[in-house]
């Protein structure tokens, strides 16, 4: 009886020892990146435990796949290791991967969509990126996806990620919808988002997107022609610079788009327009102006009639000869 329990006692204390062991070395300093101050380590979906072990094994981030499963199972037995891909710090310990790999801490990829590109821009933008995957479908309606900076992770589809930037627009339009100003002489949405697109091209200037908004609604109310050289240029090469002045042939050239010879608004948008030109146009300022042209410094000056703006045409005139335009 003696000998067993002398047995028991050394069996235990070799496996304290043991598990001492193994929770030293599941918190101790990893090895260091083989580059740089971080190792990129891609899991698969599906992987498991296992797998996801095999893989960081691979890598060089964890150096006793076994210790690190087991140190998983028993310190985070219904926590998963999810799939992403990882940037694991240099000499992070096994404990730490294992609690970047539960938390989902996973590498977060960009694509920033400005104001004002069209659907076939951003089309291209999604479809030239190389960590998204899958086709990109067909290319979306003009005005259907909102401009802004979408977070992604590796392996999201091409078509997933435009997704969500239609339902990133419909969400604004829909709110933005549903607190417009009365009396507005435009009456859907869609009627919105074209005259968004419009606005969002004639300015960049955030503070002046509610008062041009305001002369094209000012225009639409009297059956005015909008008069739009963004209009022009649509219709002449889809949204992409002209690169020269517009001809006035161009101008007098009956287009779908080109709001100097239709009567009221095109049939789509001209462009993806954001949320604060959407804003702007369904929320314009109160005025009585009917013009605008530009003032030579970047923005705009605004006028009620057409002697007004006349006055102001000839000084932009003279300061774009000035410039040896």
């Amino acid at each position: 009886m003696k000998n067993f329990l002398a047995t028991v006692i050394v069996v235990a204390i070799l496996i304290a020892g043991v598990i001492e062991w193994g929770f030293a070395a599941f918190n101790a300093p990893g090895p260091a990146a083989p580059q740089g101050t971080e190792t990129i380590v891609v899991i698969k979906p599906g992987s498991g435990t296992h797998g996801a072990t095999e893989a960081l094994v691979k890598a060089g981030v964890v150096l006793r796949g076994g210790i690190f499963e087991i140190g998983v199972h028993v310190l985070s037995p219904k926590a998963a290791l999810k799939a992403g891909e990882y940037a694991i710090p240099s000499h992070a310990s096994m404990h730490e991967v294992m609690n970047i790999l539960v938390a989902g801490k996973s590498i977060q990829h960009k694509v920033t969509l400005a104001e004002g590109l069209t659907s076939q821009m951003v089309y291209d933008i999604v479809k030239a990126d190389k960590v998204l995957k899958g086709s990109a479908g067909a290319v979306p309606a003009e005005g259907t996806l909102l401009p802004e900076t979408y977070l992604f992770q590796r392996g999201e589809t091409r078509a997933h990620l435009i997704a969500k930037m239609k339902a990133a627009q419909t969400a604004v339009i829909d709110a933005l919808w549903e607190r417009r100003a009365e009396a507005l002489p435009i009456k859907s949405k869609e009627e919105a988002l074209i005259l968004a697109s419009i606005v969002e091209k004639e300015t960049g200037i955030p503070s002046e997107r509610a008062h041009i908004a305001s002369v094209f609604m000012n225009r639409l109310r009297i059956g005015m022609k909008l008069q739009s050289d963004p209009t022009i240029i649509y219709g002449i090469t889809k949204g992409y610079p002209i690169g020269r002045r517009i001809n006035r042939s161009e101008i007098e050239a009956a287009t779908p788009y080109n709001t100097y010879v239709i009567p009221a608004l095109p049939p789509e948008p001209i462009c993806n327009p954001g949320k604060d030109a959407i804003a702007a146009v369904l929320n314009p300022i109160e005025s009585k102006d009917l013009y605008f042209v530009a003032d030579g410094s970047g923005g705009h000056v605004f006028a009620e009639t057409v002697e007004e703006q006349t006055k102001h045409v000839a000084a932009w005139r003279k300061i774009h000869i000035g410039e040896g335009r």
